[in-house]
């Protein structure tokens, strides 16, 4: 039994089995001409005078070191502060200034926990903004 599809010419509803490349030609012309036209278009490019400016030269940050001792003492840039009102008025000093200066808050590891917290709450009382905890990686083990 064999199964014969479309070889009679005489057969009218026999199965055509070519495919029709005509759209598929028309297509790829379309596209071909699109690609034609709108990469010219593309390449070109606009001059603009724009304006030239010489950028400010970027000024180092005025850095204030807190020391932290093992005795919990604070120290302003190496100078002892001997009580809280001392160190609140030197922060309060600090948040005058225009740009404020960044505190680098530096405390040693048998140094008592509030200490620190002093610091760190009396700072943002006042409005200090940049304050880091320098020298931590010497706990991270």
């Amino acid at each position: 039994m064999a199964m014969q599809l479309g070889t009679d010419p005489s057969d009218e509803d026999g199965l055509m089995m070519d495919i029709n490349t005509t759209p598929l030609i028309d297509v790829m012309l379309v596209l071909i001409i699109i690609l034609i036209i709108t990469i010219p278009a593309q390449l070109h490019a606009v001059n603009l005078d724009m304006p030239t400016t010489t950028p400010a030269a970027p000024k180092d940050p005025v850095v204030v070191r807190i020391d932290i001792d093992a005795q919990s003492q604070w120290r302003w840039n190496g100078k002892p502060i001997p009580n809280r009102e001392e160190l609140e008025a030197q922060l309060t000093q600090a948040a005058a200034q225009q740009p404020q200066p960044q505190l680098h808050i530096r405390a040693h590891g048998q140094a008592r926990y509030e200490a620190a917290v002093t610091v760190l709450t009396t700072a943002q009382r006042l409005g200090l903004t940049q304050l880091g905890l320098v020298g931590n990686e010497q706990f991270a083990n």
